[in-house]
């Protein structure tokens, strides 16, 4: 199987930090891309192949739901997750209705490795 590229979009440095950690201590061979924000988001994937994508709901400039749906339409076989700590129903309703997964904060590695392997 060919190595899989995650994109970790997250305007908190920790946040992607801990994504990253846990997703190596999961998945060594996965080429990792960052981003801290929507625009560096659109801009640092372009020409990639981008297999997994986790993108916090709350940050400056585009937010993430948004975001994810500007995504999909360039990678529509991405998984996608909003990662946030912003867990209202309405929320992961849109996302849900997306196609999107959900995982709430506190980032965990067992909520990681959970979106990872789902199917």
């Amino acid at each position: 199987m060919t190595a899989q590229t995650l994109l970790i979009v997250d305007d908190s440095r920790l946040s992607r930090m801990m994504v990253r950690a846990f997703t190596q201590a999961n998945q060594p061979d996965w080429h990792i891309i960052e981003a801290c924000n929507g625009e560096e988001a659109l801009s640092v994937c372009e020409g990639q192949e981008i297999t997994y994508m986790t993108i916090d709901y709350n940050m400056p400039g585009i937010d993430g739901l948004h975001l994810a749906l500007q995504l999909r339409d360039i990678y529509p076989n991405a998984k996608i997750s909003l990662l946030t700590a912003n867990i209202q129903q309405h929320l992961m309703d849109e996302a849900k209705a997306s196609g999107l997964a959900f995982i709430s904060k506190p980032i965990t590695e067992q909520k990681i490795a959970s979106f990872i392997t789902a199917q």
